[in-house]
């Protein structure tokens, strides 16, 4: 019933809810001043023709980035860290960048309210541009992250 998407400029956006007519799709974008201050990549365009498609469109922080990531120079990525949200984005990553992806998204949604902790959903992420993973899970909170539970995997990049 529910797919949730992460998409950054909205193209994976646009083809998402052309794919999933007849379902809830839940757009996770980037946080604003992502890659540049006062910036957002989700293309104002783009919001407009994924939203009269019915989509809904997330942007909020990254469930598994915190306020310990400011303590990068704002020059530079952030270095990884002993904080338990850059643990677990690494630990996940051992199954690609996706996979991260798909289970950051679907915690980002389900603190939204937008989709139900009760309920499985499928959650799309990708490396890069566009999608490459895509996972059944029953989401969790962020506060509740471990929770999550990966029912199925429908597909991921070979490593």
């Amino acid at each position: 019933k529910t797919i949730v998407v992460a998409s950054t400029v909205g193209g994976t956006a646009g083809k998402a809810v052309d794919v999933f007519k007849g379902y809830k799709v839940v757009v996770v974008t980037h946080t604003a001043g992502f890659r540049e201050p006062n910036s957002q990549e989700f293309t104002g365009e783009n919001r407009k023709a994924v939203e009269k498609k019915g989509g809904i469109i997330l942007t909020a922080t990254h469930a598994l980035g915190g306020i310990h990531r400011s303590l990068a120079p704002a020059s530079a990525p952030p270095p990884p860290s002993q904080a338990i949200g850059d643990i677990a984005a690494m630990t996940l990553r051992t199954f690609g960048q996706g996979m991260k992806v798909c289970l950051e998204v679907a915690a980002m949604a389900a603190d939204a309210g937008l989709v139900r902790t009760d309920e499985e959903v499928i959650s799309i992420g990708g490396t890069g541009r566009g999608a490459d993973t895509a996972v059944v899970l029953a989401p969790s909170y962020v506060h509740r992250f471990f929770a999550t539970r990966v029912k199925e995997l429908i597909c991921k990049p070979r490593l």
